[in-house]
Formats: structure tokens, C-alpha cells, sequence
């Protein structure tokens, strides 16, 4: 698995797309610092960008990169080499490129601004994290989807859906929801529905520990109560590793079935 997972690695970052992405996220951060001149509102812009565009570009290259390696992986499977370790092997390699494309892009910028010396450094540092845990939750999921088609647009259809849900359209149906049932109690439902989705999930963390959660009122006071604590901050990191484990174990239980 580990020549594998080497031979992605490499193969993704000589990509033009892989230096693409990193240098979009060189060029961001330092406009971004020079425009806000403040690491705090530089992180707080950066939030927004990264947990929409993270998911999108980790969906994108998931399935791009396994429809384009097909007649490869086929080659590899006619090997004696359990498929199971072609396919996490190329799953790890995606998820490490964009992760320190990702972490290299915005982390050169706010390093030479002097992050180090700033008391921003773990809001920065979650952000990173919680970018690493979406890129390797989204190239799971994109997985999963190319695997069950064939047909590249459909795959590239379904994935592009799935991403669009998530960021999108479930957002609408969570605050339909609060609305329609505001004569309830609604503590313990917002706080489930924002872990059905890891991009809310990771949204909500970074408001968080910005002390910023005001703007989201009486639901803010709601998430900083649980997700303000030890334990609140332990269950949310253990729910964002949840949400990139399942995808892998369905994934492997799928390869099992899979004829190609």
C-alpha cells in the first residue's frame, strides 16, 4: 500500500492542478493579510472560503483522479495485490496532497507575517485541521460515488450534488426547520442536524474559538454551551473522525462486491 500511496502522492503533486492549488492559496493569504492587516480577520475571511472551497476541490480531484487512473488500477488488480491497499493507497494520497498543499499555501504567508509570535496561532492551527479533515471526509465520499458509477458524468454529477447538499441546500432545509418548529425545543436538534453535516460541524468550531459565536444568537449561546467545553470540543473532533472513517470502511466493503 505504501508504494501505492507513494506513487499517488507523487503522481498528484507534479499535477499543474496541485501547484494551482497551492499557489491560489499562497496568493489569498497574502492578500488577505495585506487587506485586513489583522491575523484574526485574516483567519475569520479564511473560514469562509476554506469550508466551502475545501470540500468542492477534494470532491473535484476524488473523482477526477479515479476515473483518470482506471485503466491503471486495472492493471494493478490484475496483480496479486490486494485491492484494498491499491485503493486506500490512492484514497491517502489525494487526501496528504491537497492536505499539505493546503497547509503549505496559506501557512507560508501567516508564518512570515509573523503567526508565530501572534496569540492566533491555535485558531489558525484549527483551521488547518479542520481543512485536513474535510479534504480527507470529501475525497472519501467522492470515492465512494465513482465507485458505484461507471458513467463519468454521472459521478462527476452525483459528487458535484452531494458537495452542493452539504454546502448548500442543507443549510436551507436545517433553518426551514427552526423556523417551522420554533415552538419547540430546539437545543438538542441543532446540535444533532450540525453533526449530520461536517461542513456545518467545522463552521461552527471555527466561530467558536473566534469568540465570535454572537452573531449566531440564541443557537450560538446553544453550541458555545456544549461545543465551548473539553467534552464538546473532544465529541466534535471525534464526530469529524467518524465522518471521514465510515466512508472508508463503506468504501472497502463495496471493493469487496465490486467487479471490475
Amino acid at each position: 500500500m505504501l508504494k501505492i500511496l507513494k506513487y499517488s502522492f507523487y503522481d498528484l503533486m507534479r499535477s499543474r492542478w496541485s501547484y494551482v492549488y497551492f499557489i491560489f492559496y499562497l496568493i489569498l493569504g497574502f492578500v488577505l493579510l495585506f487587506l485586513n492587516n489583522d491575523v484574526s480577520k485574516a483567519i475569520i475571511t479564511l473560514m469562509n472560503i476554506i469550508i466551502v472551497l475545501t470540500p468542492l476541490i477534494g470532491t473535484i480531484f476524488g473523482v477526477m483522479y479515479y476515473y483518470n487512473s482506471k485503466e491503471f488500477t486495472e492493471l494493478l488488480l490484475a496483480q496479486p495485490i490486494n485491492r484494498k491497499k491499491i485503493f486506500m493507497g490512492q484514497y491517502l494520497g489525494i487526501s496528504l496532497s491537497l492536505t499539505i498543499s493546503l497547509a503549505l499555501g496559506l501557512g507560508i504567508p501567516f508564518v512570515l507575517y509573523g503567526l508565530f509570535k501572534s496569540s492566533e496561532i491555535f485558531n489558525f492551527s484549527l483551521l488547518l485541521v479542520v481543512g485536513s479533515f474535510l479534504n480527507f471526509i470529501f475525497v472519501a465520499l467522492s470515492y465512494n460515488i465513482a465507485l458505484a458509477n461507471e458513467n463519468k458524468i454521472k459521478g462527476f454529477g452525483y459528487a458535484i450534488l452531494m458537495w452542493l447538499f452539504l454546502a448548500v441546500i442543507y443549510d436551507g432545509i436545517f433553518l426551514i426547520s427552526l423556523v417551522l418548529l420554533n415552538e419547540y425545543p430546539l437545543d438538542k436538534f441543532s446540535l444533532l442536524a450540525s453533526m449530520f453535516n461536517p461542513i456545518d460541524l467545522s463552521r461552527i468550531l471555527i466561530l467558536l474559538k473566534l469568540d465570535i459565536s454572537a452573531l449566531l444568537g440564541y443557537t450560538g449561546a446553544v453550541f458555545r454551551k456544549f461545543f465551548g467545553t473539553n467534552l464538546g470540543m473532544f465529541m466534535s473532533i471525534s464526530v469529524l473522525v467518524l465522518w471521514t472513517l465510515i466512508p472508508v470502511v463503506r468504501m472497502n466493503r463495496k471493493l469487496k462486491k465490486k467487479d471490475f
